[in-house]
């Protein structure tokens, strides 16, 4: 087994990073606290040898899949969202002007800021969700778990502007608090936004391309009290699902494949 340990203070204490297990030439980090295991640890390979073994794979050639994309990938499938890995997903619900509700998840999607928290998803192609957005400037972020994978899946159905996606799902439409959008009732954690912006993305050379970022500032958040343990929401808890590659594949996100690190500031 090849392993080597770092260890930094914290929080008053130490403690010690564990690179190695028993695969032989993986670097996953794995925390453990020196006081729980009696203050000693065995460093199984010193740090040198380590850097010296990181050097030589740097400079060993590699067999690289080289393309320019537009000129196409070569592959049997784009890889690009397969890279781009894994992702959240942006399980969106927005109400149009008439009042139809709409229901539906996207690939592209994360945070962007703090102060104020302003999340976004990329639509390719102009979409309900989309325009709901623009007519009312509202809109609600669902989590999408394990346990609603299905029910998720389901909302990607392509129907007709006046049917819910909450209906054919069999989900639950609770009313939010400070926008006119259902949330989704058995979703841990919901998200209410206001629309900030709705851009039209464009190329290098300054063309409009068919995919239109749409951002909102979040304005009121709601948590599930059994994922938050000691006032921390424990992400892995709720074993989210995100995106992977291809048309349909998904990661879960679980506590046993979660690790720490200390930002070296």
């Amino acid at each position: 087994m090849d392993c080597f340990v770092a260890v930094a203070p914290r929080n008053g204490g130490w403690i010690a990073f564990l690179w190695g297990g028993l695969r032989r030439g993986s670097a996953v980090p794995t925390i453990f606290s020196l006081e729980a295991i009696g203050g000693h640890a065995t460093l199984c390979q010193p740090y040198a040898a380590h850097e010296e073994r990181s050097a030589m794979d740097a400079k060993t050639p590699k067999d690289l899949h080289y393309y320019e994309p537009a000129n196409g990938h070569g592959l049997k499938h784009d890889p690009f969202n397969a890279i781009i890995a894994p992702r959240p997903i942006g399980w969106i619900s927005s109400r149009d002007a008439k009042g139809n509700v709409n229901l539906a998840p996207y690939s592209f999607f994360n945070g962007f800021n703090y102060h104020p928290p302003i999340i976004g998803f990329s639509s390719t192609a102009w979409k309900d969700s989309v325009g709901n957005i623009q007519e009312t400037g509202e809109f609600v972020w669902n989590l999408a778990t394990m346990d609603l994978a299905q029910q998720m899946n389901a909302t990607a159905a392509h129907v007709a502007r006046d049917v819910s996606e909450f209906k054919i799902s069999g989900l639950t439409a609770v009313p939010s608090r400070l926008v006119n959008v259902p949330r989704v009732g058995e979703s841990p954690v919901s998200f209410e936004c206001k629309l900030s912006q709705i851009i039209q993305l464009q190329g290098a050379d300054g063309k409009k391309v068919q995919a239109w970022l749409t951002l909102g500032e979040v304005v009121a958040v709601h948590i599930d009290k059994a994922f938050i343990k000691d006032g921390v929401y424990q992400t892995a808890m709720a074993r989210p699902i995100v995106r992977a590659g291809r048309r349909g594949d998904y990661f879960e996100i679980r506590p046993d494949a979660m690790f720490e690190m200390t930002r070296p500031d």
